[in-house]
Parts: structure tokens; C-alpha cells; sequence
């Protein structure tokens, strides 16, 4: 069997990743492609861990919530998240993994909060642990909990999923010369001010050392050759 890179990963999934081409919502079809992605990945020995957000379903209340107080549409948002989380932990049931979801946020009639022992027992037991709700606090994104939870697991690396296969000097999609690095430093995405992550989520990495790989979650088969450490992506490091 194939030798992965990483021995513990933290995947940071975007709630738009599972519309597929729907204009919200979760695409039955997108969150089992995901799920066979995962149990690649699993299959190698590698313990996973995710972060996912929800974009998809509160774009649909979006509109009803412009002019809302702040921390009330960043907890509606976090709600959203459990609801993704719920959804991406039963397809996984379904397809014969087993994951734990653990929310920030106490709703244990759903879901059981998230306690750190408890995650880290989950991992070497070789479950998947799915973390929702955020860090549990408004004001802050899905990115930077990724980073957080990256951090308090011992991860080895953040594999921050994207519609985009890496880094570009520009958008690609508006700059047809534009071309992917490989590998940059920290210090070299924010001189270029490359969008990786948001501020508060790259500076954490930064400081804990954490490497970041952006890849595409829509190429087939993109997050198990970034595992095994081969040049899928870009991959971010002090």
C-alpha cells in the first residue's frame, strides 16, 4: 500500500462545495463524490478530521437577513453548518465509514459538543471526525476554525478545498496567463496579497507552523494524490 505524506489532516470543506450546480441546498450526487474522496483517503490510514461550512444553505436565507444584528447571522450561519455536518455524517454512515460529529455549539439532542480528548480518541480510533458550528463564536469564520481545530488536533496539515486547483498569480478565470504555484511561503502570499485564507485563519497557521494545501474538491481524485504528497495544489509553508 501506498505510504501517505500525512499521518493526521484537517480538511476544510466550503458549504458551496456541496450545491454542486444547484443554486443552494446539498446535491445528493456533489456529497457522495465527496464521501469516496474521504474513504480514499481513510483507506490509506490517514486520520481525517473536517471543517465545513455553510454557505449553502444560508445563501437561501441571505436575503432575509441584510440589516440583521451581526452575531445573530454569524450563529444562524453556524447553524447551517451542523445541519452540513449532520448531512455529510450520514452519507458516510451510508457509505460504510464512521464519523462523530462534535458541534461548539451545545445541541446535544443532536449532535455531542465538541470536546478535545474526546476528538483525539475519535481520530486514533480511526473515525471521522466531522467538527461543526465554527469555533462557536460569531465574528469569526469557518476558515479560521479550521485553522483552530487544526491546530488543537495536532494536524499535520490544512487542506482547505476550493472550486480552484491552487494559487494563482491572478484569477484565472479572468487572466488566461495566469499561472499556479506550486509552493509559497506565508510571508510570499501576504507581500502578493494572495487570498488563501481569511486573515485571522492565515495568521494562525502562520504562527503555529501549520501548512495550508489549497486544492480542488471538484477534481476528480485531487485529495488523495495531496495526501500521498504529490503536486496537486498549492501548498503553503513558513
Amino acid at each position: 500500500m501506498t505510504t501517505p505524506a500525512y499521518k493526521r489532516v484537517l480538511l476544510k470543506l466550503s458549504g458551496e462545495a456541496l450545491m454542486g450546480d444547484d443554486a443552494y441546498g446539498i446535491n445528493r450526487a456533489t456529497i457522495e463524490r465527496m464521501v469516496a474522496d474521504v474513504a480514499e483517503v481513510t483507506q490509506l490510514g490517514v486520520e481525517l478530521a473536517i471543517v465545513i461550512g455553510g454557505g449553502n444553505i444560508f445563501r437561501g436565507v441571505a436575503p432575509g437577513a441584510q440589516g440583521m444584528d451581526r452575531a445573530t447571522a454569524d450563529y444562524m450561519g453556524m447553524l447551517a453548518t451542523v445541519m452540513n455536518s449532520l448531512a455529510l455524517a450520514d452519507a458516510m454512515r451510508q457509505a460504510g465509514l464512521t464519523a462523530r460529529v462534535m458541534s461548539a455549539i451545545a445541541i446535544e439532542q443532536v449532535v455531542e459538543p465538541y470536546v478535545r480528548p474526546k476528538a483525539l480518541q475519535y481520530l486514533e480510533e480511526g473515525k471521522v471526525v466531522v467538527f461543526a458550528a465554527g469555533t462557536g463564536n460569531p465574528f469569526f469564520t469557518t476558515d479560521t476554525a479550521a485553522a483552530l481545530r487544526g491546530s488543537e488536533i495536532g494536524a499535520q496539515i490544512v487542506l482547505k478545498a476550493t472550486k480552484v486547483d491552487g494559487v494563482y498569480t491572478a484569477d484565472p478565470k479572468k487572466d488566461p496567463s495566469a499561472t499556479r504555484y506550486s509552493t509559497i511561503t506565508f510571508d510570499e502570499a501576504i507581500a502578493k496579497h494572495l487570498q488563501v485564507m481569511d486573515a485571522t485563519a492565515f495568521a494562525l497557521c502562520r504562527d503555529q507552523k501549520l501548512p495550508i494545501k489549497v486544492f480542488s474538491i471538484v477534481k476528480p481524485g485531487a485529495l488523495k494524490r495531496v495526501v500521498l504528497g504529490e503536486d496537486e495544489g498549492t501548498l503553503v509553508h513558513v
